[in-house]
């Protein structure tokens, strides 16, 4: 099983839930988050963003489907701007439901 923890635009993040949810992956956490890339936030005129909002999204999935997953993100969330967003695959080890104990996906 891998982690995937996508950081998106927010104004794109509705639009990559959606095509997730049509490929197929409709378990994710979804989460406001701040934060800056290598440009290290922007200057609009005098004002100067250290931070800019994002989303984060975190999928938990089986190996198979990672390049999947990873595709649709890379797609749906693209504009070409600096910003756009990183992904990140994690492997994990286990997983639990709490309601049931029950062990894996």
């Amino acid at each position: 099983m891998k982690m995937i923890r996508a950081i998106v635009r927010p104004e794109k993040s509705d639009e990559v839930v959606e095509a997730l949810s049509q490929a197929g992956c409709v378990a994710l956490t979804k989460m406001d988050v701040v934060g800056r890339g290598k440009q290290k936030g922007i200057q609009v005129g005098s004002v100067y963003y250290d931070e800019l909002p994002k989303v984060m999204l975190m999928i938990v999935t089986e190996d198979e489907k990672v390049n999947e997953i990873t595709d649709v993100i890379m797609k749906t969330a693209y504009t070409g701007n600096y910003g756009d967003g990183k992904i990140f695959i994690s492997p994990v080890e286990e997983v639990y439901t709490v309601r049931t104990g029950e062990k894996g996906l």
